[in-house]
């Protein structure tokens, strides 16, 4: 099992980092202009993209930071295609929820369905116990279990990729699912609340409680190395998140940072759903602020 207090620690110094180096050059309301701005672009991009070349990214900084090309560079060495989410505080979520089924759609992994659906009625109960009504969670349970049972093949309700890509881009479905992991993450946090409590601490100076109420399961609020540890133990589902950032190596060379959320071990899913080396599945990438979704090659 991966030392997580390790990855946390090490993705919150990262994390911090690059907080202070915007805080050298823009003011306060440059930023509240760049957000407002950024949220009405927001809109105009589907929760789901199209698969693209890694090329593309190249297109974005070709008057920026030349380290970034060279990972970008690197980065297209090992994996085929990036797919975007819209970077609206749900990035992260709707980037695991695509990634997740889609995989499930290609393996047809049955033990693996029944594996995660065990999980989910361990979050069940885990709210109930927290004290949650049944009320404010079931029909995001339900969507999630609907659209898990969907991508398994041979049953009158069995969806395509295609049917898949366009209900992950439905706002009716999409935003349902995004709750449903915003509810699990919750769960698991305030569970194990002694061993998250300092990480909260340490990027915010509230409750465990507090920080689930307003930084986890509220729509649009972004995700942190906290939010991703506690949905890849709560589910059992190995994450990899891939860091394209300014930060240079050590060496003198260019590479392309990554971190490998890796649940208990006791709790890890069945072979099909790594390569035989423990590689994740679901493998994201992070720019400061959003996620996006990555296809190995």
């Amino acid at each position: 099992m991966q030392n997580k207090e390790a990855v946390l620690e090490d993705g919150q110094a990262a994390h911090a980092t690059e907080v202070h180096d915007w805080g050298n050059f823009v003011d306060d309301d440059i930023m509240q202009q760049k957000s407002a701005i950024n949220a009405e672009e927001a809109k105009k991009i589907p929760f789901l993209g199209d698969k693209e070349p890694i090329s593309s990214l190249a297109a974005e900084y070709e008057s920026g930071s030349p380290i970034l090309l060279e990972k970008i560079k690197v980065l297209d060495e090992q994996y085929a295609a990036i797919r975007r989410t819209r970077g609206d505080g749900n990035c992260f979520f709707r980037g695991f929820m695509f990634s997740y089924l889609e995989h499930i759609l290609l393996s047809q992994d049955q033990a693996e369905v029944e594996r995660i659906q065990a999980n989910i009625e361990k979050s069940r109960k885990a709210l109930q116990s927290l004290g949650y009504a049944d009320l404010t969670f079931e029909d995001f349970f339900a969507l999630f279990i609907e659209q898990l049972e969907g991508v398994i093949q041979g049953k009158e309700t069995s969806i395509s990729h295609e049917e898949l890509v366009s209900r992950c881009r439905d706002p009716s479905v999409s935003d349902y699912v995004v709750m449903f992991f915003r509810f699990v993450t919750s769960a698991e946090i305030q569970k194990r609340s002694v061993f998250f409590e300092p990480f909260i601490m340490g990027l915010t100076n509230t409750t465990v409680e507090q920080f689930c109420k307003s930084s986890v399961e509220p729509m649009g609020e972004e995700s942190d190395h906290v939010q991703i540890t506690a949905l890849s133990d709560a589910l059992g589902v190995p994450i990899r998140v891939v860091y394209l950032d300014r930060s240079s190596c050590d060496t003198g060379g260019v590479s392309v940072n990554h971190h490998d959320f890796m649940p208990a071990a006791s709790d890890l899913p069945n072979a099909s759903l790594s390569d035989g080396k423990n590689n994740p599945f679901i493998t994201l990438l992070y720019r400061p602020g959003h996620y996006d979704i990555l296809y190995p090659k």
